[in-house]
């Protein structure tokens, strides 16, 4: 150990650079920990937004298929009463530019409509699927506001003298008070009254016949 202690003796002077020196090897150590810390937050922060941003992006689908839902409902409303239909005839006009043009948007939203949320995986995608949505609730809000508010005034009198006939024909035809003859007599007479008149949905009749369907597969009364 003399050797040593000889060494430091003659040379303690040394203990200062070193000092120094070990100690900038502590702070640049210190600083890269540093660095590696804040590289390691900024690459979690990286993960979470990911994780945060698909998350909003399957809120944002789940919410438009919601809208979506919600304007088809109020079209089933139409297609599936044909009372509303007789009321707001315009509603399945497609001589009506208005009524073609909600048409066309339901049909580009249907068709962009995804069968799971999880489908749509791009911010184009999502807002391809967010116009469609938007210019389909829009187009039926127009077409509906046109519809209730000129009902049935394109008709001549005589015209409207027949929807009202078919509209009278078609409560006794779901009345159930009404005897099975007498419905199915109201029911054909009421369709005759509209051919010619309003075009019905294929879902509208089979709306309508399911809840006269027993009285349709009866015998047919005389008319």
């Amino acid at each position: 150990m003399d050797p040593f202690f000889d060494f430091v003796a003659h040379y303690w002077w040394l203990v200062f650079p070193l000092s120094a020196v070990m100690g900038g090897w502590a702070r640049q150590w210190s600083k890269a920990s540093e660095r590696r810390h804040r590289r390691r937050v900024e690459l979690y922060k990286l993960k979470n937004q990911a994780v945060q941003a698909e998350q909003a992006s399957q809120a944002a689908v789940l919410s438009l298929v919601a809208a979506h839902d919600a304007v088809n409902r109020r079209w089933l409303d139409y297609e599936l009463d044909v009372g509303k239909l007789i009321d707001f005839p315009v509603m399945t006009d497609v001589r009506e530019p208005l009524t073609v043009a909600f048409l066309r948007a339901k049909k580009a939203a249907d068709g962009l409509r995804p069968d799971a949320p999880g489908d749509i995986t791009t911010a184009a995608r999502l807002a391809e699927y967010r116009t469609a949505v938007h210019s389909f609730e829009l187009a039926f809000d127009v077409a509906e506001r046109e519809a209730k508010r000129i009902k049935d005034s394109k008709f001549t009198g005589p015209e409207r003298q027949r929807l009202a006939t078919a509209r009278k024909l078609l409560n006794i035809a779901l009345d159930n008070a009404a005897t099975p003859a007498e419905r199915q007599t109201a029911y054909r007479r009421a369709r005759r009254e509209l051919d010619g008149l309003i075009v019905l949905p294929e879902a509208t009749l089979a709306a309508l016949e399911e809840k006269i369907a027993g009285e349709l597969d009866s015998p047919r009364a005389p008319e």
